[in-house]
C-alpha cells in the first residue's frame, strides 16, 4: 500500500465481479472509499464492499443499470449523500459478444450490446462531468475497453463496434475536458480470467489453445488490470490523458503472425 489514492472518492461500475471487483479492491488498498455499482447480484456486490472494508475503507453498493439515464442519477446522487463529489470514475460495467454475425444479428441484439459497453459509459462520464464541474473541477476517468477496439473478430461486430467508440469517446473527452483538469483514459485489455472467459477457465484444455496466440503464453489476471487503473487513477498520471494502455501479452501484436 502506497495511499496513492488517499481519501478519494471512487465509483466503478460492474464491481460485483472481474475487473470491477479488482479494481475496487485496489483502490481501497490504496486509500479510496468506494462507490460499488452493480446490476443484479447483490450478495457478489457486497462481497466487494466487504473486501474494501477489510482494506480500511468505506463501501456503499447501488444497484445500477447504467444504461438507464434515471439509475446513473440515482447513483450519482447516492455518491454524493455517502461520501460527496467522486474524485475517480472507473467504467467497467459491459458484456461479451453474443457470437452473432451480422447477416444474422437482430437489432435489439445490435443495440443492447451498444447500449451496454459504449451508451452506459457515457451516461456514467456525464454525470461525472457535472459532478466535478460542481465543485471546481479535477478528477480522473478510467475507461475499460478491449483489444477489440482494434482487432475485429467474426461474430463480434456490435462488440468491436461499441469498444471502437468507447476508445473515441475517450480521445474526444480528452480534450473537451483539459481546461477541467479531469483527465480520461482508456484500457484496452486482452484475455483476463473473468467470467467473460468462464469456459477457458473451466476447461484448462481450452485455456492452453487460447493462450498459445498470447506470446506471453498465459491469461491475464484482473488484479493486473486494476494495478494499471489506480496508476491512471493516481497524481503519478497528472500528465497523462486522451491514451489507450494494452495490456494483453503481446496478443495485440501477434496478428499477422506467420502468414
Amino acid at each position: 500500500m502506497t495511499e496513492r489514492l488517499q481519501d478519494r472518492i471512487a465509483i466503478v461500475t460492474g464491481a460485483e465481479s472481474g475487473i470491477g471487483r479488482a479494481t475496487a479492491i485496489a483502490f481501497a488498498r490504496e486509500g479510496a472509499d468506494l462507490v460499488l455499482a452493480y446490476l443484479e447480484a447483490a450478495d457478489d456486490a457486497e462481497d466487494t464492499a466487504k473486501a474494501v472494508r477489510d482494506a480500511g475503507r468505506a463501501a456503499v453498493t447501488v444497484q445500477c443499470d447504467h444504461t438507464s439515464p434515471e439509475d446513473v442519477k440515482r447513483l450519482f446522487a447516492a455518491a454524493s449523500d455517502a461520501f460527496g463529489a467522486p474524485d475517480i470514475l472507473v467504467n467497467c460495467a459491459g458484456m461479451d459478444a453474443p457470437g452473432d454475425e451480422v447477416a444474422e444479428m437482430s437489432d435489439e441484439s445490435w443495440e443492447k450490446m451498444l447500449k451496454t459497453d459504449l451508451f452506459g459509459p457515457f451516461l456514467c462520464c456525464r454525470a461525472f462531468i457535472h459532478a466535478r464541474r460542481a465543485v471546481g473541477g479535477g478528477g480522473r476517468i478510467v475507461n475499460i475497453s478491449s483489444v477489440h477496439e482494434e482487432i475485429p473478430r467474426i461474430g463480434s461486430a456490435a462488440y468491436d463496434a461499441a469498444k471502437g467508440g468507447l476508445r473515441n469517446l475517450t480521445r474526444t473527452l480528452c480534450l473537451e475536458l483539459a481546461p477541467d483538469r479531469i483527465a480520461v483514459n482508456n484500457i484496452a485489455p486482452g484475455m483476463i480470467l473473468t467470467a467473460m472467459n468462464q469456459e477457458a477457465m473451466d476447461d484448462p484444455e481450452q485455456l492452453q489453445q487460447q493462450v498459445r496466440h498470447i506470446p506471453w503464453r498465459r491469461a491475464g489476471k484482473p488484479e493486473e488490470v486494476a494495478h494499471l487503473a489506480v496508476y491512471l487513477a493516481s497524481p503519478e498520471a497528472d500528465y497523462v490523458t486522451g491514451q489507450t494502455f494494452t495490456i494483453d501479452g503481446g496478443l495485440s501484436l501477434h496478428v499477422g503472425q506467420g502468414a
